[in-house]
């Protein structure tokens, strides 16, 4: 029997409706994106000692007005046509989660040494979702000169009740205004209203331009590791376990080539050593790795691999308190050499949360100072001398 005249668009509805469907179906399940390439690592030259650090300058980034508690900074390297070499976020208010804290910002002019004058880059009001409180911004340029956020922000509960909030600068002039980022999205990371997870550390560059950023899951003692790989456009495309044990957290990635990677984790277990996972095949499968000989007193480390293959950490060097910081130096992320120590007080002071950067050929470092101020040191690299 045939379809009658009257029929026919009807059919023509119900095929158009069902193809619409089919194509909300596939977008969802991601058949727009076409398969990411295996990640491989921005990694140039080997070395077989390490170069040494001369310590150009230091100093304190500017708060905002009226602010007593700093804590957390992460730096960016801006893309070489920008006028700013460097920009640095952080968090800043009365005290840690306290409802006054937002994400605080400032910048380097090219060639200079001054930082611009704080200015607030995202608040509560900027976030929704329940917000109550902010902690740990994250950064990241992607391939069209756009700077990418990611914030720790809490509703109920504590920090182990946190999600990751993704945003993006709205446009080219609002990087230099306060609140100049607009949200993209909560990542999507829990079945549990995405709760739970949060971020500390700068993320990994891809010679695809995307990047992998280490994150981790903090839930009482059930804490560990996990690798989130960006494509070139900012968008999350997996998510990976980087670890089998537990009490590790704020994971700091450091490539040892293209494809084998390392993560040093915070020690929150008794045995107060900096933990390692690794990966030899780009992040696919992670295995736990023995611990550094490096002593870990709960506390967030960061790594960097300078363009001659030098690798830095820094890391409070004890096993209790974080009043000292130091700068050690690897070839092969294994075996560290004490290079300088960056801060020191007696017990009770606190130099914690460091960052570190290659920018305009020099080392960048800024770490928490007293929880009431973010400092800021640049090193020289002086290629080592048989």
């Amino acid at each position: 029997m045939r379809p009658s005249a009257d029929s026919l668009p009807r059919i023509r509805r119900y095929l158009v409706a069902g193809l619409a469907f089919c194509v909300l179906v596939a977008v969802e399940l991601g058949w727009r994106d076409a398969p990411l390439p295996p990640a491989q690592a921005l990694v140039h030259a080997a070395a077989a000692t390490p170069s040494q650090l001369v310590r150009t300058g230091q100093g304190h980034i500017p708060m905002p007005e009226g602010d007593l508690s700093a804590h957390a900074c992460d730096l960016l390297v801006m893309p070489e046509s920008h006028p700013w070499s460097l920009m640095a976020f952080w968090f800043s208010g009365s005290r840690e989660a306290a409802p006054d804290v937002q994400i605080a910002s400032a910048h380097l002019e090219r060639g200079s040494d001054s930082w611009s004058p704080a200015r607030y880059a995202v608040g509560r009001q900027d976030l929704g979702f329940g917000t109550t409180r902010l902690g740990n911004p994250v950064s990241w340029v992607d391939n069209k000169g756009r700077v990418h956020l990611f914030v720790v922000a809490t509703g109920l509960g504590g920090w182990a009740a946190a999600r990751i909030v993704h945003l993006r600068q709205r446009d080219t002039q609002s990087i230099a205004q306060p609140h100049g980022f607009e949200v993209q999205q909560v990542l999507p990371l829990s079945w549990l209203w995405n709760y739970s997870h949060l971020v500390r550390s700068t993320p990994l560059p891809l010679k695809d331009a995307g990047m992998v950023l280490p994150a981790y899951f903090e839930m009482g003692h059930p804490s560990f590791p996990v690798a989130l790989r960006f494509d070139a456009d900012g968008r999350m495309r997996s998510i990976t376990r980087m670890a089998q044990s537990q009490q590790m957290l704020q994971p700091a990635l450091l490539p040892l080539s293209q494809t084998q990677w390392l993560a040093f984790s915070r020690d929150g277990s008794p045995q107060r050593r900096i933990r390692v996972s690794q990966t030899v095949d780009a992040g696919v499968h992670w295995l736990d790795a023995p611990n550094l000989e490096l002593p870990n007193p709960d506390s967030s480390v960061v790594t960097l691999r300078l363009p001659d293959g030098t690798m830095l950490l820094a890391h409070n060097n004890t096993s209790e308190g974080r009043h000292i910081l130091d700068l050690s130096a690897s070839v092969d992320g294994r075996q560290w050499q004490h290079m300088t120590t960056v801060a020191q007080g007696g017990p009770g002071t606190e130099y914690s949360y460091p960052s570190l950067e290659w920018a305009d050929q020099q080392v960048w470092l800024s770490y928490t100072d007293q929880r009431r101020q973010i400092a800021w040191q640049r090193f020289a690299v002086v290629p080592h001398k048989p």
